[in-house]
Formats: structure tokens, C-alpha cells, sequence
């Protein structure tokens, strides 16, 4: 009875994730790199698991395939589009591995694991320097920049995997290297697939609601004139209702840059953007659990994907439960702050 090894367990797991993404309108890159992973996998399942020896020397070449296109992906998703030009321009990792795997074979098992743990660490250190993440949720928080940071783990984890694979050839222990082969790669390509898939990872408003404002500065006249401009747009457009809202997205309806806007709301309210985002939904939800709507209902239509956000945010405005609030829980002194700052909204 045929076996089916894990790296092919991977792989399918794998395919799946990039069909699923490719079903739901992900973005292109996420796919490719998706895609990218489960083919690796494949790779590894024939060479390992069904001894195809001749697919043995194209593994170095796809395997760095793997780490630009994490980087990419990272970058159009969650921090700036990238270029067709910068695109292309990743793609000397692999070339340079192809050149080396056809003119000195031995100096593999040295460029693959650099080029995953220059990747690895060229990740860690963009997230580390990154401020704001402007094309995630604004309800995301910091899951975001969490999975990459692991994913930028996985890659440097995956390149210490590799070292150790080649000390067991050089040592002569081939039986020790496959198992490292099959169980590493297949639980590194898998937690790459998983982490860039979640929807969190891939971009689906860049700051934590929990997360302090940075301390502002004096407030000045352009900071209270864009203050109102967001003001009268968002009682115009409630874009603050759309659960998929970014900051991103509301800097360029504003036409301002993210950092110009996100500091004018910073020095002008006192909070970030994501709390300020909130205070406008949980504004409307109160009205509408006024109204007669169902705590579940008011959280839906306010731009809230989980309970858990909408209550702690609820509790956070208005001090008390949305529960108690449905009951006619008069109004705190915070509540009457934030209905008085949002009249007309």
C-alpha cells in the first residue's frame, strides 16, 4: 500500500492554503509564495519519499526561491507596493544558486543556508524599524507584525537545519540528514504557509487599539484643521463602519500621508488612529442598540469582526458593558465626552 510521506502531506496542505487564497482574491504575491512552498514540498516528498533521484539537484535552487518571495510578499502586503523592478531584482538569490549549484556544486550547502538567514534577518530588521504597518486592519493590532517576526524565524531556523543536514552527509550519517530533511522542511514550509495565509499576516489599520499613543506633541493649527477634515469626511463616508478599514486606505480619501495623519490624531485627541477609529464605532453601535438592535447586530454594523474586540472597546468608551448598556444604563461621564465630540457624526 502506497505511503504518503510527510513532506506530500505538506504540500497539500500547502496547495490548499494557495487555491484558498487565490479563491478569496488574495493578493498575487501571497499566492505565488504559497505556491512556491507547496511545490518545494512536492520536491522534497519525490526526492526523499520516492527516491526520484534526478529532482535531487534543482532543491538548493528552489528552496531560495522561498525566502525572496517571503520578503516581497511581506512588503507589498503589509508595508509598501512594491515594484516590478524590485521584483525582478530579487530574484539573483536563486540565479546566483542555479550558477553555483552548475559550476561549484560545493558551495551549496554554504549559499542556501546565508540566503535564507540573510532573508530571515533582513525581515526581522524591517519590522523591528517599521512604525506602522499601513495596509492591515486597523482592528489587526500587533498579530501582524508577530507572525512575520516568527516567519522571519522560520527562515533562519530552516538555514540552521540546513547546516546541520550537511554536517550529517560529511559525517556519514545519511540516515540522520533525510529524517532532518523530511521533518524540517516540511514543518517550516508548513508554518510559512500557515502564517502568510492567515489573514492577519496578509493584510486583511497598522496600530494596536491596546497600544499607548506616542506622547504628543504641542498640538498645532494644521493638526486641529485635519482633525475636522477627518471629522466631516467620516460623517460624510463612515468608512469607520467598513471592518476592513486601513490606514492606508483613510490617508489616501484624505489625500495625506499615514504618518502626516496619524500624528495630527495623535497630538489632537490624545490616542492613536485605531482608537480613534473605534470611538466613532462604538458611537454608532450605542445608538443603534438604542434603537433596538441586538448587542451581535450593533457590533456587526459598526465595523467590529470579534466579540471580544467589540466589548473591550465598548467597556473602554463607555464604561459599561454592551449588555448592560441594551438594559438603558444611563451614560457615563465618558460617554457624554465622546456623543458630545461626535455630534452630527
Amino acid at each position: 500500500m502506497p505511503m504518503l510521506p510527510i513532506p506530500a502531506f505538506a504540500a497539500i496542505v500547502l496547495a490548499y492554503l494557495a487555491a484558498r487564497t487565490f479563491m478569496s482574491e488574495g493578493r498575487p504575491l501571497l499566492v505565488a509564495f504559497l505556491t512556491a512552498c507547496a511545490v518545494q514540498s512536492l520536491l522534497v516528498a519525490l526526492v526523499l519519499g520516492y527516491d526520484i533521484a534526478w529532482l535531487r539537484p534543482i532543491l538548493p535552487v528552489s528552496a531560495t526561491v522561498i525566502p525572496p518571495l517571503a520578503w516581497i510578499t511581506l512588503q507589498d502586503a503589509l508595508i509598501s507596493r512594491i515594484s516590478l523592478r524590485q521584483t525582478v531584482l530579487h530574484g539573483a538569490a536563486p540565479s546566483f544558486t542555479l550558477f553555483c549549484r552548475v559550476f561549484a556544486p560545493e558551495t551549496t550547502d554554504i549559499v542556501v543556508p546565508l540566503v535564507f538567514t540573510g532573508y530571515g534577518c533582513a525581515i526581522l530588521y524591517l519590522l523591528h524599524s517599521a512604525t506602522d504597518m499601513p495596509l492591515a486592519r486597523l482592528d489587526a493590532g500587533q498579530v501582524p507584525k508577530v507572525l512575520w517576526q516568527v516567519l522571519g524565524w522560520a527562515l533562519i531556523a530552516s538555514a540552521l537545519s540546513d547546516v546541520l543536514i550537511a554536517v550529517a552527509f560529511m559525517t556519514g550519517n545519511e540516515k540522520w540528514a533525510g529524517w532532518l530533511i523530511t521533518f524540517s522542511s516540511s514543518l517550516v514550509l508548513v508554518l510559512l504557509g500557515l502564517l502568510s495565509g492567515s489573514p492577519s499576516a496578509a493584510g486583511v489599520v497598522g496600530e494596536d487599539p491596546d497600544e499607548p499613543a506616542p506622547r504628543p506633541r504641542e498640538t498645532s493649527k494644521e493638526d486641529i484643521e485635519i482633525l475636522e477634515v477627518l471629522e466631516t469626511f467620516l460623517r460624510r463616508e463612515p468608512m469607520h463602519l467598513d471592518p476592513n478599514l486601513s490606514l492606508s486606505r483613510l490617508s489616501r480619501r484624505l489625500h495625506l500621508p499615514e504618518k502626516r495623519l496619524s500624528m495630527a490624531v495623535n497630538r489632537a485627541t490624545g490616542a492613536n488612529v485605531s482608537r480613534y477609529i473605534n470611538s466613532w464605532r462604538i458611537r454608532h453601535a450605542c445608538k443603534l442598540i438604542e434603537d433596538g438592535a441586538t448587542v451581535t447586530d450593533a457590533m456587526l454594523d459598526s465595523g467590529f469582526n470579534t466579540k471580544s474586540n467589540f466589548n473591550r472597546e465598548f467597556v473602554r468608551e463607555t464604561g459599561v458593558p454592551p449588555s448592560q448598556w441594551k438594559r438603558g444604563v444611563q451614560p457615563s461621564a465618558n460617554v457624554a465626552r465622546i456623543f458630545d465630540a461626535g455630534k452630527g457624526a
